[in-house]
């Protein structure tokens, strides 16, 4: 007998053979099976669109929640404390550093710089309103930060009479030691002002981030002739606490400087950076931590206050207030 393929065999063993193959194609590539179907008598094979082909499955959306803080409504104003004649002068000081900038810290009992200038700040406060000759105000009342406009700015907005910054200095000698005040300007008097003015400068960067940001009016702020006036109030005020303040604390020989510090540079109202001691020297770390020296710095710097607006009032030939 004998074996052979025909057209027609050929035919149908090809149909198979692609419906094998098909069926292996849907297996694999998970394309819908559908019911088998006649074929022209025949059983066939049916199959939908391949995977490629199909419509896709609908996609799963995946979301995260993350809360959104408000709209900061702007720099709240501290409370004015002291007398509620608004004819009195008003004094805004301000701690230096605070919040995550720590400010000078003493390597050998960690002493921040942040902590003794509030202290200090608040004993200063708390001197003048037993006084009840001035009003004042404290730009932090506790440990937060505050960029340097923002100090300076608190002043402004309270239309205050003079804004005194307290800080405490630090250097790699540790001998160094003594109060020193400065006031504002575009030329440091000598190397250690201007060290000085780099480093204060730099405490609204965390991270090499600036965080005071500068707006166009702030940044542009020149010494010109609308700031000569407040430049020159600062000057006599700088010389009139130490003067007043010695008895009290120790200064520096030259405890008179001045440097471009951000802080001291409102335009309208009188400036000064009082350093009042080193932090990094044992003798004045200790004197600035102590509650008998945060007492006798603000006797002095009460005393100096008292002085300083009781002589404008003598220029106006006003011998009233105090």
């Amino acid at each position: 007998m004998k074996f052979g393929w025909t057209a027609k065999a050929r035919t149908l063993h090809k149909r198979r053979m692609f419906q094998s193959l098909a069926l292996a194609s849907m297996i694999l590539s998970g394309a819908p099976l559908s019911a088998v179907i006649p074929d022209g008598g025949r059983a066939g094979m049916r199959f939908d669109a391949p995977a490629h082909m199909a419509s896709r499955p609908a996609r799963r959306l995946h979301s995260i929640t993350v809360p959104i803080p408000p709209v900061a409504r702007g720099l709240s104003l501290p409370p004015v404390e002291g007398p509620r004649d608004a004819s009195r002068p008003l004094v805004v000081i301000d701690a230096g550093h605070g919040g995550h900038d720590p400010g000078a810290v003493n390597r050998e009992n960690g002493e921040r710089e942040k902590d003794v200038t509030l202290a200090i700040a608040q004993a200063v406060r708390d001197q003048l309103v037993k006084s009840g000759r001035v009003r004042v105000a404290l730009t932090r009342n506790a440990d937060r930060f505050l960029v340097l406009q923002e100090r300076y700015g608190i002043a402004r907005k309270l239309n205050a009479d003079l804004f005194i910054s307290i800080h405490a200095d630090s250097a790699d000698n540790d001998m160094a030691r003594g109060a020193t005040v400065y006031t504002l300007s575009e030329t440091a008097s000598d190397r250690e002002a201007a060290r000085l003015a780099a480093r204060e400068n730099k405490a609204d960067f965390l991270n090499g981030v600036n965080l005071g940001g500068q707006s166009n009016d702030v940044s542009s702020i020149l010494i010109d002739l609308t700031q000569r006036e407040s430049m020159n109030i600062s000057v006599s005020f700088a010389r009139l606490l130490q003067r007043e303040a010695a008895p009290y604390v120790p200064f520096r020989s030259a405890a008179h400087r001045f440097a471009s510090l951000m802080v001291l540079k409102a335009p309208d109202t009188p400036s000064v950076l009082f350093e009042t001691g080193y932090i990094s020297n044992t003798a004045d770390a200790a004197f600035l931590a102590s509650k008998e020296g945060q007492a006798n710095i603000a006797k002095g710097v009460a005393r100096a206050i008292e002085v300083h607006f009781a002589r404008k009032l003598t220029m106006r030939g006003d011998g009233t207030g105090g």
